[in-house]
């Protein structure tokens, strides 16, 4: 049984809030006895760390069994508290820092099994991925607009390096079972229609979407045959070649809905999933660090895992 003390250097860049200081150093000191962790404990860095899926992410490994949270890395709210900034009553003692190099060097030195988890930007994800393959730690992405030819890259690196890596389109569990759910599907109907509503016209269609039309297509159907050649802006926009129609509404305080609609003589199939908040991305999220660490080489796709 211990007690805890950490220093950090911090370099300040901006602040969210009166919390952040100018020091040099900043010391966290627990005086409450805690239990070290133990070997299997897996040590979780969180880059993006203000976002919201950021702060959420926060509280869900600080809950998780087997789980610590060792590092927040972010460009803003410099010097404060993590746990504090996503809502806890109690701080976390672990201050966002804008420097992934320290927290994993930290890391390696104690050998402990770590994951650093990725919500930043298309620009940087390769980096950091690279960093943190160098210091022996898995990574889990989650950027929705990472360019494949990005994720072609981190797989050629990650299978050359042995280490392992999850890139994640969605790390909602209920829109990965939604879309198996459609491959199943389209072996036994012709039509099929994809109606989304998103609250903001950003990115439409979207990327659900798109990889739903993806995972459907080159399968040996061609689907609406009837109206294939329909140009009509009312009909959607058909992704891929083989027929495959989105629909996007953006309504304010709409929530994200995706579904799938198909339909057979006399009949329609509808497979739908709703996401209400930010939450629903958690669960996904626990599973991809916990099977992460077993990998040597990059996935795509958190179905992989299910």
């Amino acid at each position: 049984m211990v007690s805890s003390c950490h220093c950090y250097p911090i370099r300040v860049r901006g602040a969210c809030g009166n919390t952040a200081r100018r020091n040099a150093a900043k010391v966290f000191c627990s005086n409450s006895v805690q239990t070290p962790p133990s070997q299997s404990t897996i040590k979780v860095v969180i880059v993006g760390a203000t976002k919201e899926i950021g702060r959420t992410a926060v509280l869900a490994v600080s809950k998780a069994r087997g789980m610590e949270l060792a590092g927040a890395i972010d460009s803003q709210c410099i010097g404060e508290d993590a746990g504090q900034i996503s809502g806890m009553e109690e701080p976390l003692e672990i201050p966002v820092l804008n420097d992934l190099t320290m927290v994993l060097g930290s890391i390696a030195q104690s050998r402990a099994t770590g994951v650093v988890v990725d919500f930043s930007e298309p620009s940087t994800v390769y980096d950091n991925v690279k960093q943190a393959a160098a210091f022996g730690l898995s990574s889990v992405v989650y950027v929705p607009k990472i360019e494949l030819e990005t994720v072609t890259e981190l797989s050629a690196f990650c299978e050359k390096a042995s280490m392992g890596c999850l890139v994640a389109p969605t790390l909602s569990i209920g829109s990965v079972l939604l879309q198996q759910a459609a491959i199943q599907a389209s072996f036994h109907y012709s039509n099929v229609e994809i109606v989304e509503s998103r609250p903001n016209p950003s990115d439409l269609p979207s990327q659900e979407a798109i990889q739903i039309a993806n995972n459907i297509s080159d399968l040996g159907q061609i689907y609406n045959r009837e109206d294939m050649d329909s140009n009509s802006p009312a009909r959607g926009q058909i992704l891929g070649e083989d027929g495959v129609r989105v629909h996007s509404m953006v309504l304010p305080g709409l929530a994200s809905s995706t579904s799938i609609n198909f339909s057979g003589p006399g009949e329609i199939y509808t497979l739908r999933h709703d996401v209400t908040n930010v939450q629903c991305l958690m669960p996904g999220l626990i599973l991809a660090i916990r099977k992460v660490v077993r990998l040597k080489n990059l996935i795509y796709g958190l179905e992989k895992f299910l």
